[in-house]
């Protein structure tokens, strides 16, 4: 059970606004907010070299709690700016050729969409399930020699959908299909096991569900993947020069990093990390869907409400339209009156959307020290303005 004293104390943001925009940028704890700005007036004090080395310890720590998380081995984490980036790093290391085929889902993100348009990829959508979810039979039977990756969004922006991750890991590694997962939204929500998910890559961002810092995420690489995958782009921290004409890449997962980072951001991330871990995810995965469920219930029962959200498995990001109202508009008067949520557009999720015929989505995405009583107020505001 999650301390809720505990975690709203470390949470002063809580007390000014209802922040429900968890699935874009999660209130982070204090001890998250100490570390940063701790490392930041080190770099004052002493130099930002130097600051970098005393936190080098710390930022070991960092590699061995999102290890942690994930069930892997340190050596398999790459720390790097942000979730896109670290998705960029496993799947244009592939070295996809034009016509070669990717199975994705219709739920899955405009910058991984982008990636495969502009390696020229066989891009083929998957059918969903009658819940809404990926369909891993029909999964199954398009798989042929010609599946170069399958890649997945755990859960989109867009909804409060969990894909069956698991299932679809288990498909791709009897297939020998390369996996790559997008866990940006289910990192520090949803227990993550990489040996359950049988993914051979996963990517996450630090600012969302995990409370991190912004400009820091992550990629893990299973380790059969390492030599599989070369780095779209290599420095001296990724590789040694060690002749005129010839250079090596660093054996673990740091091959995709890069020598020059955000030490304070990679400070904060490990105490993210570690500061769920402490908590536990399966505690904070109860807690987080419990109040979406009660979320749900009660926007569905204010009138022109319609709450989106599909499958049958769902998280803490809900979302929904209301009847002849903007979402940005929306949007723009709820924090007007101190509650923080976010918009989901067509261009994020285009797959699903357009077939949805969806233009926007208002999303309101809970998190464990968001209360019981924030949901009655907002709810209560939302109906006053749609009115």
């Amino acid at each position: 059970m999650i301390d809720l004293e505990r975690v709203r104390a470390d949470t002063p943001g809580a007390a000014r606004v209802i922040h429900f925009n968890n699935a874009g940028s999660a209130l982070p704890p204090a001890p998250v907010l100490d570390a940063v700005v701790d490392h930041l007036r080190l770099e004052a004090e002493i130099g930002g070299y130097e600051a970098a080395d005393r936190a080098q310890p710390r930022v070991e720590r960092t590699y061995a709690a999102i290890a942690r998380l994930l069930n892997a081995a340190p050596d398999e984490i790459a720390l790097i700016e942000n979730a896109t980036r670290a998705w960029d790093m496993a799947f244009y290391g592939l070295g996809l050729r034009p016509g070669d085929r990717v199975l994705t889902g219709a739920n899955e993100y405009a910058s991984n969409v982008l990636a495969f348009l502009q390696v020229g990829a066989d891009v083929v959508v998957v059918p969903d399930d009658e819940s809404g979810a990926i369909d891993v039979t029909a999964l199954e039977r398009l798989i042929d020699e010609r599946v170069k990756l399958i890649a997945l969004t755990h859960v989109p922006t867009n909804g409060g959908l969990v894909n069956p991750a698991e299932a679809v890991g288990r498909i791709a590694r009897a297939a020998g299909v390369p996996f790559l997962l997008d866990a940006c939204q289910s990192a520090g929500q949803i227990p993550l096991d990489v040996e359950r998910l049988q993914c051979d890559m996963l990517s996450a961002t630090g600012r969302k569900y995990l409370r991190g810092p912004r400009g820091t995420g992550f990629l893990y690489v299973r380790r059969h993947m390492l030599e599989r995958l070369r780095p779209p782009m290599i420095d001296l921290h990724a590789a040694t020069w060690v002749a005129t004409r010839e250079y090596d890449l660093r054996p673990d997962a740091r091959r995709f990093e890069n020598w020059e980072s955000y030490v304070a951001g990679r400070v904060g991330l490990g105490v993210a990390a570690e500061y769920a871990l402490s908590l536990g995810i399966e505690a904070i995965e109860a807690r987080v869907t419990g109040l979406a469920d009660t979320l749900r219930a009660h926007l569905a029962a204010i009138p022109g409400v319609t709450v989106r959200d599909l499958g049958t498995r769902r998280c803490g990001i809900v979302s929904f339209t209301v009847a002849g109202k903007d979402a940005a508009g929306l949007k723009d008067a709820l924090r007007s009156r101190s509650v923080n949520v976010s918009v989901s557009s067509l261009a994020s999720t285009r797959f699903d959307m357009e077939r949805r015929r969806l233009e926007s989505l208002l999303r309101a995405s809970v998190h464990y020290y968001n209360s019981e009583d924030e949901i009655d107020r907002f709810c209560t505001i939302l109906a006053e303005l749609v009115r």
